[in-house]
């Protein structure tokens, strides 16, 4: 495929735009995304007309949003009509969110009054809902209906919707009442009736439920769509694992981006200006660096201490290196439990106890090698060696309550357990490590 990739971009620039057409035939979907982000932004326009149309309404849905606005503001009205009328309906509200307010104007004038109601209605659920992701391209049946009449009506209809293969069933005021499986469809006699073989215990979610919690879900019971409902328990739409599968990774690069002290972007990287990569990081880097000045002052005022035995200072860094790779070590794996549903806060007392204990094994293992360290390999006598060890048991252990409890409080109060990474947790551990460091010299020294 590569090759072929290769093959079409020469004609390209030979410009055989026949050959082309031709050639895209026996190439994919994301094969041609790849080609059109690779091309220069005057030529990706010119490329995405040679696109076979059965295709073209795909790759679109695929392309970033800065590619959708390019192509958008340069085809015609006619173009992009036949696009969103190939387009399902939760990928015309994705292409739509990300399109500027006057690019969504030309494309919802060509809509009918009622698409349009519709749209405009899945565009004000918040953009971290389950109603902004769900579709309402399903299938629906009445109780009262035979299986021969469902497979007469899955015929008529399933071409167009994004999934068949469980079908939803509504009252007439479309409270879900239940649902039924295309296998439990097939294998039935013709003549039993829906409300006999439907299944009424249903797993479903809240239009205004966040994707998160969907995505929980949808891992915990294994499902491939799930039935969204507002507040009346009236179906709404269905949130299929194609769009489960974006959040998860637009929340995963969230988290990675927080958990690295930036502010977090959903722009590819390529595709970003370094001004707005600038910003994004340098708030955090500010409120660090200003953070960070809290190890100076505490430096400062030990000043005699340090004055007393200058090799105090050679162990600093390894200190707060230490303590803040320890704390570091616990935030991950307690994020990453709370991102998965296994940690709660309710679980903090034993996440708190298995970390101490973990702490006190680590922190033993790691000040005995310290202690032969210093002993064999420095100049510094018993009292600094005692002094630098016993700072570096405590700090170890009170690194790892710490990188484990914060993002369960941060869960607790609302915010994203992210915040709680590295940056953080490395300038708390700091501050308390040196501050026990010289508390501990002047005890050791008597200073």
């Amino acid at each position: 495929m590569e090759d072929t990739m290769n093959e079409i971009l020469e004609l390209f620039e030979a410009k055989r735009y026949k050959a082309i057409r031709e050639a895209l035939y026996q190439v994919d979907v994301p094969h041609m995304v790849d080609m059109i982000e690779e091309l220069k932004t005057q030529d990706r326009v010119l490329f995405f007309r040679l696109i076979p149309k059965d295709s073209a309404a795909e790759v679109f849905t695929e392309l970033s949003g800065e590619n959708q606005r390019i192509i958008v503001s340069a085809i015609s009205d006619p173009e992009i009509q036949e696009i969103m009328n190939v387009l399902y309906f939760d990928d015309k509200i994705d292409v739509l969110e990300e399109l500027p307010a006057n690019m969504v104007a030309k494309i919802l004038k060509n809509t009918s009054k009622s698409e349009r109601q519709l749209i405009n209605q899945f565009l004000n659920y918040p953009v971290d809902s389950a109603g902004s992701i769900m579709t309402i391209e399903y299938v629906a049946l009445s109780r009262d209906m035979t299986v021969r009449e469902s497979l007469a009506h899955i015929k008529e209809v399933g071409l167009t919707r994004e999934t068949i293969y469980t079908c939803y069933v509504i009252s007439p005021t479309k409270v879900l009442e239940g649902i039924v499986s295309l296998r439990d469809l097939v294998t039935q006699e013709l003549d039993v009736r829906i409300e006999d073989i439907m299944q009424e215990d249903v797993v479903f979610v809240s239009t205004w439920d966040d994707q998160e919690d969907v995505a929980r879900l949808f891992r915990d019971y294994g499902f491939m769509a799930m039935p969204v409902v507002d507040g009346e328990h009236r179906l709404t739409g269905i949130v299929t694992v194609d769009d489960i599968i974006e959040v998860i990774e637009e929340e995963s690069t969230e988290d990675f981006q927080i958990m690295a002290a930036m502010t977090p972007s959903d722009t590819p990287y390529l595709e970003t200006s370094f001004w707005h990569l600038a910003k994004n990081r340098i708030t955090w880097l500010v409120i660090l660096m200003l953070t960070a000045m809290i190890t100076g002052f505490i430096i400062t005022g030990f000043n005699d201490v340090l004055q007393a035995s200058v090799i105090l200072v050679s162990f600093i860094p390894m200190l707060m290196d230490t303590g803040g790779n320890a704390g570091n070590q616990a935030s991950t794996m307690i994020i990453r439990s709370i991102a998965v549903g296994e940690v709660e806060f309710k679980d903090l007392s034993k996440v708190v106890a298995k970390e101490f204990a973990v702490g006190v094994i680590v922190a033993v293992g790691m000040a005995s090698v310290n202690f032969l360290r210093i002993y064999f390999l420095t100049p510094a006598d018993l009292a600094v060696n005692l002094t630098v060890t016993m700072t570096l048991f405590i700090t170890v252990i009170f690194a790892k309550l710490v990188g484990s409890a914060l993002p369960l409080l941060a869960y607790r109060i609302k915010l994203d357990p992210a915040i709680m990474a590295s940056p953080l947790i490395t300038t708390i551990v700091d501050a308390l490590a040196l501050t026990l460091y010289f508390v501990i010299a002047k005890m050791m020294l008597g200073l």
